[in-house]
């Protein structure tokens, strides 16, 4: 073999990599799982064995954190409630310890979504689960709420029903049929959020009621109208905060549980007879439940008058169930994001041909220094989407068409997706052609830093090596890797015939350092 510079000094046989092959197993009979939802009010974990296709919850914890208590409006968290959920996390890890953790899923939502830093306070907290926490959006968090609902109260078949989460930070709002959520929304607008907005000092009164309730329903109208339209058979409420008003509707012997258009109305009138939020008696209530309660009755009496409500029946599942259920898809051929990859191809009108040779390229590069490289299968898989979703951007203009899909792919709701996960795509996206801005991978966590810029310099390669958007096979393809090290050997004939990729793979000796990665084309 030769640098491209001098002369060849040998000959070499035709080598075909074969494309890579995830060895990651399903999830198998008896295997734990355990799913954390690190909600803007409380942190749960729920632990679960897989036997026999089904979940059977073996334990189960919650902590009231008030996260959302500490957001100090800036886009930072107060120590007391930073120190509050690294605790409760630290306490979850220990029960954790057992649990492979390939089978542990972390999900933030609301609260971090907001922080101006996540990073700052992702990083101490993966430190004391002792596992990786993702952000999701919030129509991410509510197409795992229906999931986790739908799996705890099968619907029946062909019936759509309404699912209302009212958590800590936000609300969600969805509508599906059978498994499958249809319509998803997001508003910022929870039991603590409004509890501190609407009333900053504690203080009730009927006016202050009117005008927050006015505020709230008009926020609500923006999506009102297309879920009436479509309508739904049931209602159900997820959350402890429907939990709770159907329990206190229950002693007040308004329902039997079920939250209704009648029974609402009294309870507000019942709650409003104390002059302040500490002085709150109602049957039923808990003394955990009581600071933040004025906000959540606030949020779903404004979602009865918008939907125009009758009934509301209260759900035992949550976002983390759904989470779990949704481990069982991930890895496999029910793998949620591949559908929404699919579906983002169909949208943007992604050329699938050329897509798929890249992929197979990038599969055959990914094969070949994956143990070198220490990357794994969740790897492969990100590489893939990316090969895929590479040319996206072509849809809002050929100039720059990597930035464009980059934001894309970045700012979307993306089914399936953490935001994390959306970032590495972006970033692969971002940087498969053309220099690699600084900037590029400032928004990973530490932890996902490494492989995502290795990555990065095999879609490079990948989408080089078909530049021409022709079918010709490469004959050689030897690809190695020695720490930052990368060497790519190609069949002499081959290349040569091709003077616009060997300028180009000789150009990406310059442009690879920005990933961190010396790079160094060779013929043999």
């Amino acid at each position: 073999m030769a640098a491209w510079e001098a002369e060849p000094v040998v000959a070499s046989a035709t080598i075909r990599a074969m494309p890579y092959a995830s060895p990651r197993p399903q999830v198998q009979d008896g295997d734990a799982l355990a799913a954390i939802d690190l909600g803007s009010n409380s942190f749960h974990m729920v632990l679960a064995q897989h036997m026999l296709g089904q979940l059977r919850v073996v334990d189960r914890l919650r902590e009231t954190v008030r996260m959302a208590d500490g957001l100090d409006g800036k886009g930072g968290l107060h120590d007391p409630a930073r120190q509050r959920a690294l605790d409760c996390l630290a306490r979850f890890g220990q029960r954790l310890r057992r649990v492979p953790r390939l089978h542990v899923r972390s999900l933030a939502t609301n609260t971090v979504r907001q922080l101006q830093d996540p990073q700052s306070f992702l990083r101490p907290a993966e430190a004391a689960l002792g596992s990786p926490i993702e952000v999701v959006s919030g129509r991410e968090e509510a197409r795992l709420i229906y999931l986790g609902v739908a799996h705890a109260q099968p619907p029946k078949p062909g019936q759509l029903r309404l699912v209302i989460d009212i958590g800590g930070g936000s609300t969600e709002f969805i509508i599906g049929s059978g498994f499958d959520p249809i319509e998803r929304e997001s508003l910022q607008a929870g039991c603590i959020a409004s509890t501190r907005r609407f009333f900053p000092n504690g203080r009730l009164s009927k006016k202050k009621w009117k005008d927050a309730l006015t505020e709230i329903s008009a926020e609500f109208q923006q999506f009102a109208g297309r879920y009436r339209a479509l309508g739904w058979h049931e209602a159900l409420g997820s959350s402890g905060t429907h939990k709770a008003i159907g329990e206190i509707c229950a002693a007040m012997r308004l329902t039997k549980g079920a939250i209704t258009a009648e029974a609402l109305p009294q309870l507000r009138e019942r709650l409003l007879q104390a002059d302040s939020i500490d002085r709150i008696d109602l049957p039923g209530l808990s003394s955990e439940r009581r600071p933040i309660l004025a906000g959540g009755v606030l949020v779903l009496e404004a979602a009865f008058q918008a939907l125009g409500l009758q009934k509301l029946l209260v759900s035992k599942a949550a976002m983390r169930e759904g989470i779990l259920y949704d481990m069982l898809g991930r890895g496999g051929v029910d793998d949620p994001r591949d559908a929404s990859v699919a579906a983002l191809t169909q949208r943007y009108g992604i050329d699938e041909i050329q897509a798929a040779r890249v992929e197979d390229t990038a599969m055959r590069l990914f094969a070949q220094v994956a143990g070198a490289w220490a990357l794994d299968d969740d790897d492969a898989r990100m590489l893939g989407w990316a090969a895929r979703l590479h040319e996206l951007g072509l849809a809002i203009a050929h100039s720059g068409y990597h930035v464009h899909g980059a934001y894309v792919l970045e700012n979307s709701d993306i089914a399936g997706f953490s935001r994390q996960e959306q970032q590495v795509l972006a970033a692969l996206v971002r940087t498969h052609r053309r220099g690699v801005p600084k900037a590029a991978f400032d928004a990973l966590p530490d932890r996902l830093l490494l492989s995502s810029r290795r990555k990065a310099a095999l879609l490079r390669l990948a989408v080089l090596l078909h530049r021409a958007h022709d079918d010709d096979e490469i004959p050689m393809l030897d690809l190695s890797a020695d720490g930052n090290h990368l060497q790519l050997v190609l069949e002499r004939d081959w290349i040569e015939s091709r003077p616009l990729l060997r300028a180009d793979l000789l150009t990406e000796k310059e442009g690879m350092p920005g990933l961190g990665i010396e790079f160094q084309p060779m013929v043999a």
